[in-house]
């Protein structure tokens, strides 16, 4: 073997060691994958804004809003019913821990936020769990916590569910959780209840 062809092979080498070291060493990402339901999603498209089945990349100091105002909401809810901002999500990580968490918060002063068993009131937030169904109205959001070891990013993955969520999370209540002010959602068509949002005049 020449001395060319024997440097060539080295380069080579050294090419395919680091590209395999930089393989092993790339950080892996916490990602919320997030499965939806809606009664009515068929017929009302309350979840056509949403990117379905792609990992969408975000900064770990983002927080995420959830609601119907697309000026301000990452994921909006085509749904004059749901708040222009209905919950929010923000990273934070525990002293004890080396992977990030999620704690959700309630924005909506009309609508009560059930997260698994708790219900949260307007401006209450608590812990997301790694595995939580979340409540309000008739919306039904089951979210699972996949950990990750980077700290500056996360993804989210949205799925829809054909069917309701409730069944394969017994233990929490079947009917719509009411609003205040005594509104119930039971029924997906008819006149939508008059808006009585926090940031509307």
């Amino acid at each position: 073997m020449t001395n060319g062809a024997r440097s060539l092979q080295a380069a080579l080498w050294a090419h395919t060691m680091s590209h395999f070291e930089d393989a092993d060493t790339e950080e892996t990402v916490t990602c919320l994958k997030v499965t939806v339901y809606h009664p009515s999603q068929l017929q009302s498209g309350v979840f056509q804004s949403i990117r379905f089945y792609s990992r969408e990349k975000l900064p770990s100091s983002e927080v995420v809003r959830f609601g119907r105002n697309p000026g301000v909401c990452q994921y909006t809810f085509q749904d004059r019913q749901a708040s222009r901002v209905q919950f929010c999500l923000q990273l934070f990580k525990k002293p004890d821990s080396s992977v990030l968490s999620f704690e959700i918060k309630n924005m909506s002063k009309r609508s009560r936020l059930l997260v698994g068993g708790r219900e949260l009131g307007y401006l209450n937030k608590a812990d997301l769990p790694h595995r939580c169904l979340v409540r309000f109205g008739q919306y039904q959001l089951l979210m699972e916590q996949e950990d990750g070891e980077s700290l500056e990013f996360f993804e989210t993955q949205f799925t829809l569910s054909p069917s309701s969520l409730l069944q394969e999370n017994n233990g929490f209540p079947q009917s719509p959780i009411p609003e205040y002010g005594g509104y119930s959602p039971c029924s997906t068509h008819g006149t939508s209840p008059t808006e009585m949002d926090e940031n509307e005049s």
